[in-house]
C-alpha cells in the first residue's frame, strides 16, 4: 500500500511539474510571438514614413521641373517635347545665312538651358543638333550646321557642363521647319537652328514625363 501511494503521489506531482512547464512554455511564445509582431510592425511603420518622405521629395523634383520648364517657354519661347527616354528643347535660336555666329540672345538661352541641365538632369548626354537652309549643296550645308551646333556645344560648356556629355552632330538641310525657305526669305531662319535632346533615363524619364507634356504648342 505505501508503495502504492508513494507512486500515486510521484505521479501526480510529475504532472503538476510538467503543467507548469507548458504554462511557461505558452506564455513564453506568445510573449516571442508578440515581440515579433511589434517588431514587424514597427518597420512597416518605418518603411510607410520613408516612402512618404521619398514620394514628398518626387513630387517637389517634379514641381521644381515643370517650373523650370515653364520658366524655359516664357522666358525664351523654347518647345519642349516629351519622348521617349528623352526630352526635346527647341529655342529660337537663329542663324544669319551663311554664319554659325551664335547670337547673345542665344547665348542666354544656351545658359539658360545649362541651368535646367545642371540641376535635373546631370550627367545626362544632351545631343546638339544642328540644321541649315536649303540654299548651298547637301556636303557644304552639312558643314555649316555642324558648325553651328560646334558652336552651341561649345557654349553649353563654357557654361559648365561636361564635355563628355555634350554631342554636336549636323544634319544639313533636312527636317527643314520651311521648306524651300532660304536667304532672306519669310521663314527661311527658322530652317537655320539647333535643336537639344536630352536623354532621360530611369527616375529622370518618369520625371520629366510628369512635367512635360508630349506635345508643346
Amino acid at each position: 500500500m505505501r508503495i502504492a501511494r508513494y507512486a500515486t503521489m510521484s505521479l501526480l506531482a510529475a504532472t503538476m511539474v510538467t503543467g507548469c512547464v507548458t504554462s511557461r512554455t505558452f506564455k513564453r511564445t506568445v510573449r516571442e510571438q508578440q515581440a515579433a509582431l511589434d517588431a514587424e510592425r514597427r518597420e512597416r511603420h518605418a518603411a510607410d514614413s520613408s516612402y512618404a518622405i521619398e514620394l514628398g521629395a518626387v513630387r517637389a523634383d517634379v514641381a521644381s521641373l515643370r517650373n523650370d520648364l515653364q520658366n524655359l517657354r516664357t522666358e525664351f519661347g523654347a518647345k519642349i517635347t516629351a519622348m521617349e527616354g528623352a526630352v526635346k528643347v527647341t529655342f529660337p535660336i537663329n542663324f544669319a545665312f551663311d554664319d554659325a555666329t551664335v547670337t547673345p540672345e542665344g547665348v542666354a538661352a544656351v545658359q539658360r538651358l545649362a541651368q535646367v541641365a545642371q540641376k535635373h538632369f546631370n550627367g545626362s548626354v544632351i545631343t546638339v543638333e544642328g540644321f541649315a537652309d536649303p540654299a548651298g549643296s547637301q556636303s557644304y550645308n552639312l558643314d555649316l550646321s555642324r558648325r553651328r551646333a560646334d558652336n552651341v556645344r561649345a557654349a553649353l560648356l563654357s557654361a559648365g557642363l561636361n564635355s563628355e556629355n555634350v554631342r554636336a552632330v549636323g544634319y544639313g538641310k533636312t527636317r527643314l521647319v520651311n521648306p524651300g525657305a532660304s536667304h532672306d526669305e519669310p521663314g527661311a531662319e527658322q530652317n537655320r537652328r539647333v535643336v537639344f535632346v536630352i536623354e532621360t533615363k530611369g527616375t529622370d524619364a518618369s520625371m520629366t514625363a510628369s512635367a512635360a507634356p508630349t506635345t508643346n504648342q
